[in-house]
């Protein structure tokens, strides 16, 4: 314990206090035996429990505490009761909580007061580690407890929360999954342990953490509530505030928490990957160009956030989540600063060691990873590719056996599921493609293989094994490579020179490495024979290979060779069992019969569970990474494990088969063989008809797709216009029971459709179609009166007198036309008379000068008087006449007049007419635009209506709601 810190002052301040305690009590110098411990505890139980005031109280339990450490054992027997009872009743008095909660607490915890007097440390009784346990099954016995506890972290008082805190902590290390089954059913029970890492005081949110890790140990359902309690964004939060790898303890707090809530808990990981915060996790990984001098808490922190990363690609976690995340890394740029890591200078050895590990299985089973872990390299000159540089450790015997362990980890998760780069590292093999003027990943494998090494050895096999692992084509090609092994001698193929060295392992001083190195030759050759049928034909081609085997494994060699002899039983169990019967002295039948004779079927199958039955074999068989406490017990592969899982059984079936089972088995083969031909004739014409089927289903997949959506706009449209209609019906419905004038009134706050009034505009179609109705009556009437005008104008002649009525305006033009007759007869005969008269005068005027001829005197006279007469008669007429001509000149001057007014009116009417027409017009434009936006709105109400669908809430129908709109209006009706 730091001196300065509160729990230092307070205990100092308890012993202060407990001195004036004994003073008090003893009165001074005690005079005769002293009381024991025990004893006073117990006078102070009775203070407690019986005092009334509260300083007394208070005085007691600061005793308690400060005997605590020394009496626990008396202290928790005889107090404990009343310390709870006073966490129950003093909840006013923050003091006293301080100390009841102190005294429980050092009852309960294990750990050993670090600050004691030397007289202290003499008489210090040392407890028994299990008394915490004991007290702690005592303390949670009543749940309430618990509870009681809870509620005291919503007390802000640095000095009953920070107990409280520290209580929790102590009761969870002793007994932890009972007091997490008591928390996970409290109310708000985790809320308010969460609610500890928002405290701003440092103290407390920093025990806060060590409370949840304890808490979510082991917990997947407390673990899932903490989470989502929104603690990865307050612990990331804290992670970067505190600095991140180069913080303190802080930092290594919260990432032990989080590795806690995201280990083996698929619900977190997916979580805490869909919460984005995968990206959050690129920034820790930032290095420079310094490398040296790390702290060993920044190498912890580094080590903790390099172990989250791997927790979220774990091998152990279901394959979509990994494949999930591994995706992630690479998108946010996590996996490119992993590998700046990775061929940084100067990064400590096992930083270096976990990001190994950390990048294979980032890239483990990702192409696009795997890809883009080939493409990275070294920061060399030349530069030299990573996985090169790679390999160069792991076959460097200098090296630390764990890195190397991580290399060969990393090869082989770069191998895994990857045909590509299976073929890239074979390749480098071929003789087609070695470059000798640089390394090659091919080169530093043969190397290691040929080493004498013997860990250099089995590295380089099972690297190998893993380039050929399931890929039929690279076990194939690797039969094409030829090796050089001294002047002068030819060539010899990697298969052969790998036999040879089994065969010569004796030569090998260390009979541990000899080990290694046979068992590692013999996981490389099984892998790579196993189910290729040329390979077992090249291995049986060597005469010296099967006399080899038969003789391994029908020794009797002690327990540390039996591994080996389980080895080459399996590797002749795979000649047998992929035997091609090529060769005719070592076809299948051949082969067993050798067995049975050299060695023995049952002893064959009997060495060939040594395998099986190895102590490492179940070791290696549990995860993929190589992990291994020596060298020595470095003999099992994880692959290699699953093939001799799969190859023992048919193994063991095929060598107990006879030479007539092996016929009737291959008369079997052939006829399924025919079977297998015609079934695949089958299937190339049902995949034709499958392909035909598909187009066609396509096909009518697309019309139906068509017709229903044909259909469904047509029932939208049909539904559009049904409700347009029901719309246009209720609308006629309100007008119909409301007056111009109510409407008008209720115009300048009535009901909107889409903005526009319905009853203004129902009201101006309705006074449209009244106006209309004048107009055609008034365009009829003007049309007879322009009739008659244009007839009078027409006719030019001056009637004298117009009824004003319609019915006589015939009867008026017939009357102007006889009198015009008349006229022009009576004028003509008048031009007659004055033309007769003066003729008349100018024979007057003759014979009055003497020159008339010889007549009669008188009779000039009687036809002068009678001409007289009738030019005064005609003369009388033509004044008639004219009074009545002068009296149809004014009739037809009213009738113009009426006529003119009649033409005003028609004006005006065609005036109002234009006008009730553009209103006409514009009413129709409003309609069309009401009509728009009700489409509008009808097309966003149901885009929102399928939004709300798919999120789960209940929409009623359109149709639903129409009805229920039209039964209340039915009602308001009836009412």
């Amino acid at each position: 314990m730091r001196k300065g810190t509160p729990e230092c002052r307070c205990q100092r301040r308890g012993r202060f206090h407990k001195m004036n305690f004994f003073r008090g009590v003893m009165g001074g110098q005690a005079v005769g035996p002293q009381p024991t411990g025990a004893e006073t505890i117990q006078k102070l139980c009775d203070r407690v429990a019986s005092s009334t005031l509260l300083e007394d109280r208070r005085d007691a339990v600061r005793a308690l505490k400060s005997l605590s450490k020394k009496y626990r054992m008396e202290v928790a027997t005889q107090a404990m009761d009343h310390l709870i009872n006073i966490l129950q009743t003093d909840r006013s008095d923050s003091e006293i909580l301080a100390y009841a909660l102190d005294t429980l607490y050092n009852i309960i915890c294990n750990e050993e007061e670090e600050e004691q007097d030397e007289s202290e440390d003499e008489t210090a009784q040392k407890q028994p580690d299990d008394l915490g346990a004991k007290f702690t099954e005592a303390f949670i016995q009543d749940p309430e407890h618990i509870t009681l506890l809870l509620t005291m972290l919503e007390e802000f008082d640095f000095h009953v929360r920070w107990p409280a805190v520290k209580l929790l902590t102590a009761l969870l290390r002793n007994q932890c999954v009972q007091l997490q089954s008591i928390i996970l059913v409290s109310p708000m029970g985790v809320s308010r342990l969460m609610d500890l890492l928002a405290d701003s005081r440092e103290v407390i949110r920093n025990d806060g953490l060590l409370l949840l890790q304890q808490l979510t140990k082991g917990n997947a359902a407390i673990q899932k509530i903490v989470a989502f309690e929104n603690a990865f964004e307050r612990l990331l939060d804290i992670i970067t505030e505190e600095g991140s790898s180069d913080g303190g303890i802080v930092v290594e707090d919260c990432l032990l928490l989080l590795r806690n809530l995201l280990k083996n808990n698929s619900s977190n990981q997916n979580f805490f990957k869909e919460g984005s915060f995968i990206q959050r996790m690129k920034p820790w990984f930032e290095v420079g160009d310094d490398n040296s001098g790390w702290s060993a808490q920044k190498v912890t922190n580094l080590h903790l956030m390099l172990q989250l990363v791997r927790v979220m690609v774990s091998p152990v976690n279901s394959p979509g989540a990994t494949a999930s995340c591994q995706r992630s890394m690479y998108q946010c740029g996590l996996l490119q600063q992993l590998c700046t890591i990775l061929m940084a200078t100067g990064v400590p050895a096992d930083i270096l060691t976990e990001t190994i590990n950390t990048v294979s299985e980032v890239i483990r089973g990702s192409q696009v990873n795997q890809d883009y872990f080939a493409s990275v390299n070294a920061p060399s000159n030349p530069p030299r590719p990573a996985i090169v540089v790679l390999l160069m450790s792991m076959v460097n015997e200098r090296q630390p056996f764990v890195l190397r362990c991580a290399v060969l980890y990393c090869f082989q998760c770069f191998l895994y599921k990857n045909e590509k780069g299976q073929g890239e590292i074979v390749a480098t093999l071929l003789p087609s493609t070695i470059d000798a003027n640089s390394i090659s990943a091919g080169q530093l494998l043969c190397g290691g293989l040929f080493s004498t090494d013997s860990l250099s050895n089995w590295c380089a096999a099972v690297a190998l094994a893993h380039a050929l692992q399931d890929n039929f084509t690279q076990k194939e090609q690797l039969l094409r490579v030829q090796l050089a092994t001294s002047l002068g001698k030819p060539p010899v193929s990697l298969l052969q020179q790998c036999t040879n060295i089994l065969s010569q392992g004796d030569k090998i001083s260390r009979r541990g490495s000899k080990v290694q190195t046979r068992v590692g030759l013999l996981m490389l050759l099984c892998t790579w024979i196993n189910n290729c049928p040329i390979a077992v034909t090249h291995f049986l081609h060597n005469q010296e290979n099967v006399p080899f085997l038969t003789a391994q494994i029908s020794e009797n060699l002690g327990e540390d060779e039996r591994l080996v002899q389980g080895l080459c039983a399996l590797l002749l169990g795979i000649c047998i069992y992929y035997n091609d019967n090529s060769l005719e002295n070592y076809t299948k039948e051949k082969l067993k019969q050798l067995i049975e004779k050299r060695i023995g079927k049952e002893n064959f199958v009997e060495k060939l569970g040594f395998v099986t039955k190895h102590e490492l074999y179940s070791r290696a068989a549990q995860k993929p990474q190589p992990v291994f406490p020596a060298p020595d017990q470095m003999l099992f592969d994880h692959e290699f494990t699953k093939l001799v899982k799969e190859l023992e059984g048919v193994i063991t079936k095929a060598v107990h088969k006879s030479s007539e089972d092996e016929k009737k088995e291959e008369e079997v083969k052939k006829s399924l063989e025919q079977h297998d031909n015609i079934v695949t004739q089958y299937k190339e014409l049902i995949r034709e008809q499958d392909a035909k089927i598909q187009e066609l289903k396509e096909q009518v997949s697309s019309m139906t797709s068509d017709t229903e959506q044909m259909q469904s706009t047509m029932a939208q449209q049909l539904s559009q216009i049904q409700q347009h209609k029901d719309q246009y019906n209720l609308l006629k419905l309100k007008l119909g029971k409301e007056n111009p004038i109510q409407a008008n009134s209720t115009m300048g706050d009535g009901t909107h459709v889409n903005g526009v009034r319905s009853e203004e505009a129902t009201q101006l179609r309705e006074e449209m179609e009244e106006l209309r109705a004048q107009h055609a009556l008034l365009q009829t009437q003007l049309a007879e009166k322009d009739t008659i005008i244009e007839s009078l104008r027409s006719d030019g002649s001056q009637p004298s007198e117009v009824a004003g009525r319609d019915l006589g305006d015939v009867e008026l033009i017939k009357e102007l036309e006889l009198l015009r007759t008349q006229v022009q007869s009576q004028t003509a005969e008048i031009q007659q008379l004055k033309m007769d008269n003066e003729d008349l005068l100018g024979r007057t005027q003759t014979e009055s000068l003497g020159t008339a001829p010889n007549g009669d005197p008188s009779e000039d006279a009687a036809k002068m008087a009678e001409l007289q007469s009738r030019l005064a008669a005609q003369t009388s007429e033509t004044e008639r006449l004219k009074e009545e001509v002068r009296n149809l000149t004014e009739g037809r001057a009213q009738l113009e007049q009426q006529a003119a007014s009649a033409t005003s009116s028609a004006a005006i009417l065609q005036t109002e007419t234009a006008k009730l027409e553009t209103e006409l017009q514009d009413s129709k434009k409003e309609q069309d635009d009401l009509l728009m936006l009700l489409a509008d709105q009808d097309q966003k109400i149901q885009s929102l209506k399928k939004k709300l669908k798919t999120f789960g809430e209940t929409v009623d129908d359109e149709d639903e709601l129409d009805s229920r709109e039209q039964t209340d209006e039915d009602e308001e009706d009836e009412d």
